[in-house]
């Protein structure tokens, strides 16, 4: 004769296929509400462009930027970062290999990274070649409305089409200048 507790043993008991398959789905659940969560708070931090943007720049070595004009042509992908963020000294070299691919223009704003010296010192040190604006008091970052580095924003026709911050992998930033250059 079975008792109600061996009855609910029995149910209890799963084979390995069913195991697998309730860590898959719980796998997947906690994946989608990081999904959720990260893209939420991305959004939050994103910069927010201004209205009346200041697109005219200078690099750190007197060169003349138009980022206007440059995402009139392509999308154009701003990166905002310092060289105090450890966070940008896991990201940079992804934008230093996007900028070496050359398939879209790349424009940095190092945010109070020090003088001209200094920032030219810190990219020759980690052999980056982009496109640098030094960005000393961070007016630039504030009037983006940015909030942490590293921020993101992408640029078609001399308006914002994505921002997004934090590491972001070479693949996904890839993507997101080519579907601004779809859409």
């Amino acid at each position: 004769m079975t008792t109600d507790i061996d009855k609910t043993t029995e149910r209890s008991k799963k084979t390995p296929k069913q195991k697998a398959l309730s860590l898959i789905k719980t796998v997947l659940l906690y994946g989608l509400v990081f999904a959720i969560i990260y893209t939420a708070v991305n959004w939050w931090r994103q910069p927010v462009m201004p209205a009346d943007p200041q697109l005219q720049l200078m690099d750190y070595q007197g060169h003349s930027i138009d980022l206007a004009a440059m995402s009139a042509d392509k999308p154009t992908l701003v990166y905002f970062w310092g060289t105090w963020c450890p966070i940008c000294s896991v990201t940079s070299p992804n934008i230093n290999a996007l900028a070496a691919e050359n398939n879209y223009p790349v424009v940095t704003v190092a945010i109070k990274s020090g003088s001209d010296q200094e920032l030219h010192s810190y990219l020759k040190q980690n052999n980056y070649s982009f496109n640098t604006v030094n960005d000393k008091e961070g007016a630039i970052f504030d009037d983006w409305q940015g909030q942490v580095t590293p921020s993101y924003v992408i640029l078609k026709n001399g308006e914002m089409s994505q921002g997004l911050t934090g590491i972001q992998p070479l693949w996904s930033l890839k993507l997101r200048l080519w579907l601004s250059s779809v859409f």
